[in-house]
């Protein structure tokens, strides 16, 4: 081994605690994109292989009742290569041993062998036996939720009819890979089911023998996928249809779009902050620490070493900090991906999971890493190597003396001579001081971003559930009935108060805008659901017109005081044209409100409702349930306070293992920029503290002065990181919207503080560390003259 490598093993094990922290400052940044990148990648991959392999559809359109006659008609339309009809219709089970009744969708399948579209991917249990008419399979996730195992029993009421079936197993489906109720922002497996039945079994419940009510397609390569929806609209118009629909508005696939962009948009945010801050550090710390070392460069030319020769030197010990970082980063990335993998294929309900790195995503971390590190220590080497050998071995000379801005403001005597000492120094290294600064800044950010998103989830969650609905119990009947249903529940023991409201599936246009949503009609007065404004206050509905939410008032290119063709997706599927009334900010879905009279008015349907809000009497929600249950007029009932606590384990699910790997990531990232700064303070000033200690200054007073300097940039540096986090959130949010959901920028005060407590708790980390170090500072061996 070559004496210059030699040297760089001894460096290296010399400035081994900054070595390990640097080299943890890039495992962090590395692990983030490999992590984030391999999920992404491993559940988009995953996806794609269900899809094509159990035949996911293209095209989904739903009618009353229609012959089967008619699937052929579609068979032959252009861009249709293969066309499949089934029965589809909502349910409610009784599960023994659940005191509530669950919702349920319910599907047939073929009597005989597997169905052509949408195959399931069965996980426990078998097939139904042919012609079955008391078998079902059910949804593996309500199955895991209930503890469900082949053999047991459930009730299911379907269109009034009730009967007992048995579970033969549990299957997922492309269709249901997302098992989310229509309207939710979470799944709620406990509450909302998907069963599976025999065709024959269910055309007997549903009347439905020779006709279907659902048809799903596949497209022919290269077919338009507007055209074949306008085509099969036409042929099915006369069937009741509600509008046929691509993938994009298919509930499960359309949130596995969103959830993939957003994640997507987090891969490529976070990542890149990490590594941004992991290389910016890197650069500071390697300028300043080669810059310290000026005059071992001095001498290395001195004996006859090249520039080059030199370069290499430093580049050897960055590129080993760098390498060891990487490869710890790779392995940790590597490993927790693995986690929040295998938590989204729970959540997301994969049957498999096909997990994979790809290289691209490593190289860019170990490129990124190392060109950071290498540019930072090239920079400081060539400017120390350009300098004549004798000037570079001389020490520096001394600063000019100039009074501090402070000193000058200030009275003398307000200020300590220590604390003169540390305001001149900053005032003298002013770039220094402002890129500490600022890596500091961009390291409690992080701590900030890793609170933000489930802050802002439970912001949303606080308005849509708890602000704008007051209800207790929510009941939808099978179909549309009169509005005096709701004083037939009213009257139930232990309801105290009832209020109807209507759904209607409708599809606005304006212009050349279309999208499709749901109008709420709200009963005039009615108080246990209302809109709630920017300023958490109740909206009241007006009299006449809509009130959209602003995102889709945007979508839809109109304001106050225009209108909007709504064209009706059920019944007599009416047209009518509606002003716009009001705007309200909804962070859920494409919302749309209106006086229920007045929908009911122009729809011409009647004083008629399709469900009711109910408030009960503490410890009656039990008895009104099965009240509900016992009617079969009633299709679903659900407990609002049951949703929220279902709704907040889905959020501690989903972000909880992402929020704490980035919390300690980011913790990581702030010790290293503290802790490096601190270190490399001591390397450059260790001549100067000692020459203090020589001249009667206490080891105190001589450690006040050097962490005083970092106190005061890291008092400098909490308040940017909040101006940086609140930035950085707020880029993120722009980033995550859809018609889904909007995530707003909502960031509480305990995020600031933990951000702030990080970087002060790093700071007096860093500071004992290097109060140690000035305690057993060799004052002769410093102070000896390098002349």
């Amino acid at each position: 081994m070559k004496a210059i490598h030699r040297k760089a093993l001894r460096d290296l094990w010399h400035m081994r605690g900054q070595a390990l922290a640097i080299a943890l400052v890039i495992a962090s940044g590395i692990a983030m994109l490999v992590m984030s990148r391999a999920t992404l990648d491993s559940l988009v991959d995953t996806r794609d292989r269900l899809y094509a392999d159990y035949r996911f559809a293209d095209l989904w359109a739903q009618v009353q009742r229609a012959p089967e006659s008619l699937a052929g008609r579609i068979a032959q339309l252009p861009g249709v290569a293969e066309v499949e009809t089934r029965l589809i219709a909502g349910a409610k089970l009784e599960v023994p041993g659940f005191g509530e009744p669950v919702e349920a969708v319910v599907q047939s399948l073929p009597d005989q062998g597997e169905p052509v579209q949408n195959r399931l991917y069965l996980r426990a249990g078998r097939a139904l036996t042919p012609h079955a008419d008391d078998e079902l399979l059910v949804s593996d996730s309500f199955a895991q939720a209930h503890r469900l195992v082949p053999g047991d029993r459930l009730r299911v009421t379907l269109r009034g009819r009730t009967q007992w079936f048995t579970v033969v197993g549990t299957a997922v489906s492309p269709e249901h890979v997302y098992q989310i109720k229509p309207g939710a922002m979470f799944p709620d497996y406990q509450r909302y089911a998907i069963v599976w039945m025999g065709r024959r079994a269910m055309a007997a419940a549903l009347d439905m023998n020779g006709a279907f009510n659902q048809i799903t397609a596949r497209l022919a390569p290269g077919a338009s996928e507007a055209d074949t929806l306008a085509a099969v609209d036409q042929v099915l118009a006369r069937a009741g249809s509600r509008g046929a629909h691509g993938r994009m508005d298919q509930l499960s696939y359309r949130f596995l779009y969103e959830e993939f962009r957003q994640l997507g948009t987090m891969t490529r945010v976070f990542p890149a902050i990490f590594l941004g801050v992991a290389a910016f550090l890197l650069n500071v710390v390697f300028t300043r620490l080669v810059g310290a070392q000026r005059d071992q460069v001095a001498i290395l030319k001195a004996f006859g070493y090249r520039t080059a020769d030199v370069v290499l030197h430093y580049a050897l010990i960055v590129s080993l900090i760098g390498l060891a970082g990487s490869a710890l980063g790779v392995a940790a990335g590597a490993w927790l991906g693995t986690q929040l993998a295998q938590m989204y294929q729970l959540y997301f309900r994969f049957p498999f999971l096909h997990y994979q790195i790809g290289a691209s995503v490593v190289a860019i971390g170990v490129a990124v890493s190392l060109l950071a590190a290498l540019a930072g220590a090239g920079r400081a080497v060539l400017a120390a190597a350009a300098e004549p050998v004798a000037s570079a071995m001389r020490p520096p000379a001394p600063a000019r003396f100039r009074r501090a801005l402070l000193e000058r403001l200030l009275p003398r005597r307000s200020l300590s001579q220590p604390l003169r000492i540390i305001l001149r120094q900053i005032e003298r290294q002013p770039l220094r001081a402002a890129l500490t600064v600022t890596g500091l800044a961009f390291a409690g950010a992080i701590m900030m971003m890793a609170r933000f998103q489930d802050s802002s989830i439970n912001h949303m969650v606080e308005l849509a559930y708890r602000l704008s609905q007051q209800h207790d119990l929510s009941a939808t009947f099978t179909e549309l009935r009169p509005a005096r249903a709701a004083h037939e529940l009213g009257a139930l023991p232990g309801v105290r108060k009832v209020e109807g409201i209507r759904q209607v599936p409708v599809r606005l246009r304006h212009e050349n805008h279309s999208l499709k949503t749901a109008i709420e009609g709200l009963r005039p007065g009615g108080v246990l659901r209302q809109p709630i404004n920017d300023r958490r206050q109740p909206v009241d509905i007006p009299a006449d017109g809509l009130v959209l939410n602003d995102y889709l008032a945007r979508r839809l290119g109109v304001t106050v005081g225009d209108t909007v063709w709504v064209e009706v997706l059920e019944g007599r599927r009416a047209w009518v044209q509606l002003p716009v009334a009001h705007l309200v900010r909804d962070h859920v879905g494409l919302a749309a409100y209106m006086n229920l009279d007045a929908l009911n008015r122009a729809l011409g349907d009647g004083d008629v409702i399709s469900g009711v809000l109910l408030t009960v009497e503490d410890g009656q929600e039990a008895a009104v349930f099965h009240e509900l249950d016992r009617r079969p007029g009633v299709l679903g009932a659900g407990s609002r306070l049951a949703s929220v606590e279902a709704l907040y384990r889905s959020i501690a699910q989903m972000t909880g293992l992402f929020m704490w790997i980035s919390i300690l990531m980011g913790g990581i990232i702030n010790f290293g920029v503290v802790y490096n700064s601190a270190r490399i303070a001591l390397a450059e000033r260790g001549r100067e503290l000692a020459s203090l200690r020589v001249l009667g200054f206490t080891e105190g007073e001589v450690a006040t002065i050097l962490l005083g300097e970092l106190a005061v940039l890291v008092a400098l540096s909490i308040p940017l990181s909040f101006a940086v986090g609140y930035g950085l959130s707020w880029y993120l949010a722009s980033n995550l919207q859809s018609d889904l959901y909007r995530v707003p920028v909502h960031i509480p005060a305990s995020a600031y503080a933990f951000a702030a407590l990080t970087t002060v708790v790093s700071a007096v980390l860093s500071g004992l560390a290097v109060r140690e170090r000035i305690h057993h500072l060799d004052l002769i061996g410093v102070l000896k003259t390098r002349e």
